[in-house]
């Protein structure tokens, strides 16, 4: 998988899940707010920790995770 350094995974944070580099906040969470049609502007001015950069690496996290997801469809 491709390295995305303002992404972090340590097992002491928020059990392990990826979050923006020296937050609480996770990849999931981000993507989650976007999903629910929160824009960047919106996300930014709620969470002054947040960069433009950092969402942009919960999307390309997101993106690299589940290009390397594999689906095998079931014999039903």
């Amino acid at each position: 998988m491709t390295e995305h350094p303002r992404i972090s995974l340590a097992p002491d944070v928020l059990a392990g899940k990826p979050v923006i580099l020296g937050t609480r906040l996770a990849v999931q969470f981000i993507i989650g707010l976007m999903a629910d049609g929160w824009t960047e502007a919106e996300i930014l001015d709620n969470y002054p920790g947040v960069t433009h950069d950092d969402i942009i690496a919960c999307l390309a996290y997101a993106r690299d995770t589940l290009d390397s997801e594999r689906v095998f469809p079931s014999a039903a």
